[in-house]
């Protein structure tokens, strides 16, 4: 366990140090986030420096990188979909700054590169042999064979866009895809079936755990899409390459929650001509709606995820 501590502690003073760099340079540059004027909350936010993704997405690639030996094909292949997705989320937070409106890559844009690394990985899982699946609680795993690839596909779209949707509320998205990461990493050490990929997860627990000092409300920076796509990307990978993918709904729960309320709400609001189930989606909304703070509400999430995490590697014991 010492190389996953040390890697978790190299990457968090680098992502604490690569905060410090970017944020005053971000302020420069006047890369500011522009607020969805419906969220009335919010408006005092506008002009909070984005792209804060960049610091603790690179600090955790290369604490990873930093660590001799820790590299295998699947790692690579790890670090290049997240890389890929933090390339894509920082040309659309780049566009949305250029055209100074929350408007960056258009939707199908987006979703034909979500589509293509879905499949790109799927078909890695299946050629790479990682078909073994998982079970939750029961002990039990599963060579579910070439079942693997419309699996992978479906996980990766979903986490990617839930992750994404998560990112709402100051330190709602970090705080709850620390005790993630660490669940997840200890899993896959507890199993001792990719260590690599064991370390990629602490190395993200600690860029994250420096980001959130100047994420936690009130935030000084914000992830962007260049932070949520990569992160969901990461996960996605970590879950799916080690037979963990139904860990991620489980673990993960609240980025599901966010992603289920959200389509929950499109349904119920097309289906009724106008109602809504939530006073706004996703639900992290509607609890700021109730008088919430943003503080509670992340925190209460970070605390189910740690619960849920626990539960898992409990029964994995």
């Amino acid at each position: 366990m010492k190389i996953y501590f040390a890697a978790a502690l190299v990457a968090f003073f680098l992502s604490l140090l690569f905060c410090f760099l970017l944020i005053p340079m971000l302020r420069k540059l006047k890369a500011g986030q522009n607020i969805l004027s419906y969220v009335k909350e919010h408006k005092g936010k506008s002009g909070t420096p984005t792209m804060g993704g960049l610091a603790f997405i690179l600090s955790a690639i290369v604490a990873f990188v930093l660590f001799p030996g820790r590299a295998d094909r699947t790692a690579i292949v790890a670090l290049t979909v997240g890389f890929s997705y933090l390339l894509v989320g920082f040309l659309d937070d780049f566009l949305k700054k250029r055209r100074k409106q929350n408007l960056g890559l258009r939707a199908w844009q987006k979703s034909v590169f979500q589509a293509f690394a879905a499949v790109f990985a799927g078909i890695y899982c299946v050629r790479a042999g990682l078909t073994v699946l998982h079970i939750p609680f029961f002990g039990v795993s599963f060579d579910i064979g070439w079942w693997m690839f419309p699996l992978a596909v479906f996980v990766f779209l979903a986490t990617v866009n839930c992750v994404n949707l998560t990112d709402g509320l100051d330190g709602l998205a970090a705080g709850t895809c620390i005790p993630f990461f660490l669940a997840m990493g200890i899993l896959i050490v507890l199993r001792g079936e990719n260590s690599p990929l064991a370390t990629l997860s602490f190395c993200l627990c600690g860029s994250l755990g420096a980001y959130l000092l100047f994420n936690a409300s009130p935030a000084s920076v914000f992830m962007g899409d260049t932070g949520s796509l990569s992160l969901g990307g990461f996960a996605a990978c970590i879950g799916v390459f080690t037979g963990n993918a139904l860990y991620i709904a489980v673990i993960g729960a609240m980025f599901v929650l966010s992603g289920a309320t959200v389509i929950i709400q499109v349904l119920y609001f097309k289906a009724t001509h106008g109602k809504r189930v939530f006073l706004m989606a996703p639900v992290h909304h509607h609890f700021q709606e109730k008088g919430y703070s943003e503080c509670k509400i992340s925190y209460a999430y970070a605390a189910v995820t740690a619960v849920l995490g626990a539960l898992c590697i409990l029964a994995a014991l």
